[in-house]
């Protein structure tokens, strides 16, 4: 660890000057970054979490679209579950969207609904890590929060050329410390995103833009040409296959039949055709089996799984409503929160039967 040590005193005090400079003028114009002052805590505990593992041209027309419908950090707190997965559907991960309404509710049931300004207590709301912890309190309020995400990940290990796997425990603990070390006395909010904005925009992880950059001159892997092996890639990972079938039921009267999800595990809480791991569907189909019409795969990929979703449709009135499913009209049906593969699906399905919801 040698290297990391010897490149403190290297860049830590030089950073901020040029760093900042570069962001006023080169910052991308995103609707929760405001043009003088601080943003909304409630607006960055909003696209914090939606920026997790999404990228930011897929988050905004969503940002704008919670923000329409959930004003403020009450409006939050106050509305149904379902109506904040409908908002956040097609989004991905919607644990996030959960944990975000339950921490408006703590918010403000603990806080008299003013988000705290202190990372401590911020890290006890549902959802909240540390990294999102320190965004809001740094962005917000203007702490000296360090953050640490993938992209000030990807700058600091290529300015002090760690070569070693930034995912590991001891790293993570050294790349923390150095976050926290480089932060000025002021502006920390604007020197946090514009680590951020470096590696979004010119650090990137393949082809940086060294040239350009407005820190090249402190940084070791540029000096060493190590920029493009800095950090070392995510050993790949071979993702089980998990295979689903669905089954598109339609009723004489035009209606959907639909199930809703466990309240917890993957896409919980959220609705969907009738699904099964085979094409076992007598739960559901208990009098007769009416001849299906296949639509078609969907795939679906997560971080740690694949999905094939093979699809097929059915015109069938013999399904009375229960607990577990219920019909619902194409109306309905584009009010309920839906996963992405099953969005895909209801477009194949109302495709094949010739109906608009």
């Amino acid at each position: 660890m040698t290297t990391f040590a010897k490149s403190l005193g290297k860049s830590s005090g030089a950073l901020a000057g040029p760093l900042l400079k570069w962001y006023d003028r080169s910052k991308r114009d995103l609707p929760w970054r405001v043009a003088a002052g601080h943003p909304d805590p409630y607006h960055v505990l909003v696209s914090e979490a939606m920026l997790q593992q999404t990228q930011v041209a897929t988050v905004v027309p969503y940002f704008h679209r919670f923000l329409a419908a959930l004003p403020t950090i009450a409006d939050l707190a106050a509305a149904d579950e379902q109506i904040v997965l409908r908002l956040w559907q097609g989004l991905g991960y919607y644990s996030r969207a959960r944990n975000l309404r339950k921490a408006a509710i703590a918010v403000m049931q603990q806080h008299n609904g003013r988000m705290p300004s202190d990372v401590e207590l911020l890290l006890t709301l549902p959802g909240v890590g540390r990294y999102t912890a320190g965004a809001i309190a740094s962005l917000a309020y203007d702490r000296r929060a360090p953050i640490l995400d993938g992209n000030v990940v990807r700058v600091l290990s290529r300015l002090d050329a760690i070569e070693h796997d930034p995912r590991s425990p001891a790293m993570q603990k050294r790349l923390w410390a150095r976050a926290e070390e480089i932060l000025p006395p002021k502006r920390a909010g604007d020197f946090n995103s514009a680590l951020m904005e470096l590696g979004a925009t010119v650090c990137t992880p393949r082809n940086p833009q060294c040239l350009i950059c407005p820190v090249a001159g402190q940084c070791l892997a540029y000096e060493r040409q190590l920029q493009h092996v800095i950090p070392p890639p995510k050993k790949a990972k071979e993702t089980p296959l998990l295979v689903r079938h669905v089954l598109c039921l339609r009723d004489s009267r035009g209606r959907f039949l639909v199930e809703q999800r466990p309240p917890t595990g993957r896409w919980a809480g959220m609705w969907q055709f009738i699904t099964r791991p085979t094409e076992d569907f007598s739960d559901v189909l208990r009098t007769s089996t009416p001849a299906r019409t296949a639509l078609g795969t969907v795939r679906h990929a997560l971080t740690h799984r694949r999905y094939e979703f093979h699809a097929s449709a059915a015109s069938f009135d013999g399904v009375t409503d229960s607990e577990k499913w219920r019909w619902a009209s194409p109306d309905e049906l584009h009010h309920l929160p839906f996963s992405r593969p099953h969005l895909k699906i209801r477009a194949l399905a109302e495709a094949a039967f010739g109906c608009h919801g």
